[in-house]
């Protein structure tokens, strides 16, 4: 399985509001994460309704990269995601 993060650039931002992503796995659409604009506050919100605990404390545990680098998502965001029924087919 591959997972990808993107950003997601339909919603408008405004200058302190929170940014949005989309997650996919196999190039399937399978979650859309979101953070405030200082990376306190975060969540997703899975496509497929799952009831798991979000294991992470902070943003940096999840994803990595940004600005000059690719965004992408951490060893531990995969091993998470895997252990995930998070198919929507």
């Amino acid at each position: 399985m591959s997972y990808r993060i993107e950003h997601d650039d339909s919603a408008i931002r405004e200058s302190f509001g929170p940014y949005y992503f989309r997650i996919y796995k196999d190039d399937q659409l399978i979650a859309r994460y979101w953070h405030d604009y200082r990376g306190d506050d975060y969540g997703i919100e899975f496509l497929k309704a799952t009831t798991q605990k979000w294991p992470f404390r902070v943003i940096s545990d999840f994803i990595e990269g940004g600005g000059p680098e690719p965004l992408k998502l951490t060893q531990w965001a995969v091993a998470y995601l895997d252990g995930l029924d998070t198919d929507v087919a």
